[in-house]
């Protein structure tokens, strides 16, 4: 009786690995909005939008780059900024090394000028990747710089938003970030300068609370989730039911807290559309 049941789950052990599919790692990606599982590369060439349902998928920096700006136009900003620990958190300083050599960013955020459409301006891109794109002092100085640059070269500034919000490994210091940028973009603004944030899934806390929201014109992708405090926070905080697709790029717009929400294929086009309308260029062009 034993030796039929060992012989039973031996010939069920080897039917199953006669059935087994040899997928190879990494080259498969399963859609959250309808669970699909999709070929990435199918992926990719899609503007990392699922083929089946239309759901965005999150981007590099490095991938947005690669959408956005004219091919061999990106140059990076050398800045060797380091970081702060003002809280003296041993954990921190591993955290951040371990994501620099994941990553191969230096921080969570790319400022470089480039060319969109032919025309030239200075881009940040924040990366989802390097602390969930959190704001901390690296971040914050990087902006500050860019804004500057853009000041300097009379460039238009377009920032790339995706954030969990301030910091909190340096407490105080990453809150400082919000007026310094804000006050970088006051001088931006009496300079004259176009400004342009488009915003990506998810923009929260301090980035929604400073620099993304200041921009003359806020983008936003179909999708994105936007705000300071999270749904489920401010439910139990008010204590009270929120309506359905609060803090979607689709309830902002309804509500004029962004201009447009711009599919991620059509987002080059709109950019150079909008910085040839600012310079006075050919009055065919339309925002539609």
């Amino acid at each position: 009786m034993i030796v039929d049941k060992i012989r039973k789950s031996n010939s069920i052990s080897e039917k199953n690995e006669k059935n087994k599919v040899d997928i190879p790692v990494g080259k498969w990606i399963k859609c959250e909005k309808c669970k699909e599982i999709i070929y990435k590369e199918i992926v990719n060439e899609n503007y990392n939008i699922c083929p089946n349902c239309g759901n965005y998928f999150r981007l590099s920096s490095r991938r947005r780059l690669e959408h956005i700006i004219d091919k061999g136009t990106y140059k990076e900003f050398e800045l060797n900024i380091k970081n702060v620990n003002p809280l003296n958190l041993t954990e921190y300083p591993k955290k951040i090394e371990a994501l620099q050599r994941k990553t191969g960013l230096k921080e969570a955020i790319r400022c470089g000028t480039g060319k969109i459409e032919g025309e030239e301006v200075v881009i940040c891109i924040m990366d989802n990747n390097f602390f969930m794109g959190s704001m901390g002092s690296v971040v914050g100085e990087k902006i500050t710089y860019s804004i500057e640059k853009a000041i300097e070269l009379k460039l238009p500034l377009i920032i790339f938003c995706v954030s969990g919000g301030a910091r909190m490994q340096e407490g105080i210091i990453s809150l400082m970030q919000m007026a310094k940028t804000t006050s970088a973009l006051t001088r931006l603004n009496e300079a004259g300068n176009l400004y342009i944030s488009i915003l990506t899934d998810p923009t929260y806390g301090g980035v929604t609370a400073s620099f993304a929201s200041l921009a003359d014109i806020i983008l936003a992708e179909p999708g994105a989730m936007i705000g300071f405090a999270g749904p489920r926070v401010i439910e139990q905080t008010i204590k009270q039911e929120l309506p359905e697709g609060f803090q979607t790029s689709e309830f902002l717009l309804e509500h004029g807290f962004i201009d447009k929400i711009v599919e991620r294929k059509e987002l080059k086009k709109t950019l150079g559309k909008i910085i040839k309308l600012h310079k006075g260029g050919n009055s065919k062009w339309q925002i539609k």
